[in-house]
């Protein structure tokens, strides 16, 4: 069965990786342009490109601006495929390239739905403190995350788990679900279940407003905050070392529920230790990262601290 593979970040290019490794057969992979990173602005490949192009594939890549356009689908109709393969894709696809596979378009999705449909369902349920996640493997429709459900698989979160972490171990549910299913597609035995349409919920992409601490928020509610933005793009606040003032990302947090202060003030500070006042309770900061520096424990950046530090 000819397969194109959609996929974009990380978490879809683990899939794709493990797709090649158990031979399903990838005629054509399409991914996002090509983006200028960091201070030279050097143009970087997306995660599924560079995975593509480390594993040697002799496959052909696609990075168009726009993918639901009438040139793009003619040239993937040229490559027979039978069934889309969509993860982490990052573009709205269009019923232009839906209609063309001969077995449909499949999609997978990092949340249970109808929950957290959308672009950022892991950092979301993390933000809102959920015990539960999974993976969901859909047929696309022309409505965002809103086709049957081909197979659901869960996991709990715990408390300290964080967006990397997550989006790791949903990734490796996420391919034996996948693999299953293109079997049962190519076999005819694929069964659906509608969602609850009533029950859905959206994921907005995150904005960079979002990524500030205030520290009139609950301990629960910031630590959440912090371990659905590690390890990127970061949560952040601002504070005053010496006569300087300065953003510092954290990203690793535990909270004290028993301790409690004026938000944003110091409650214990020693060479090894720093818990900062909430709204409600209190954060005992583990792993920071200063602007301009390195990623540090806690301790190291202690040691490294000769000023009065001020959030």
């Amino acid at each position: 069965m000819n397969v194109v593979f959609f996929g974009t970040s990380a978490f879809a290019a683990r899939v794709l990786r493990d797709l090649i490794h158990h031979h399903i057969s990838i005629v054509a992979i399409i991914t996002r342009p090509d983006k200028p990173k960091g201070r030279s602005l050097n143009l970087l490949p997306p995660p599924v490109k560079e995975e593509a192009l480390k594993l040697a594939l002799d496959i052909p890549i696609y990075q168009p601006t726009k993918a639901s356009t009438p040139e793009f689908a003619e040239i993937l109709k040229k490559y027979a495929p039978d069934l889309f393969v969509v993860v982490a894709y990052g573009e709205i696809i269009k019923t232009l390239l839906l209609d063309i596979p001969s077995k449909g378009c499949i999609n997978v999705h990092a949340s249970l739905l109808p929950k957290y449909r959308g672009a950022s369902p892991i950092q979301r349920c993390l933000m809102h403190g959920e015990k539960e996640t999974g993976i969901t493997i859909m047929q696309m429709v022309l409505e965002m995350d809103a086709g049957d459900m081909l197979s659901v698989v869960k996991t709990p979160i715990t408390p300290e788990v964080t967006f990397g972490e997550l989006d790791q171990r949903l990734s490796e549910l996420a391919t034996p679900a996948l693999i299953k299913v293109i079997e049962q597609i190519e076999s005819g035995t694929a069964q659906t279940t509608p969602q609850d349409h009533t029950q859905a919920t959206f994921t907005p992409k995150l904005t960079a407003g979002e990524e500030e601490i205030h520290w009139e928020k609950s301990a629960d509610e910031l630590h959440n905050l912090i371990r659905a933005l590690s390890p990127f793009p970061g949560a952040w606040c601002f504070v005053q070392i010496g006569p300087e003032k300065k953003r510092l990302k954290i990203k690793l947090s535990q909270v004290e529920s028993s301790l409690h202060g004026k938000p944003g003030e110091v409650l214990s500070l020693s060479k090894q230790d720093l818990i900062v006042a909430c709204g409600k309770g209190a954060l005992r900061l583990i792993q920071v990262q200063l602007e301009g520096k390195r990623l540090m424990t806690i301790k190291e950046f202690l040691q490294g601290l000769h000023s009065p530090i001020i959030f």
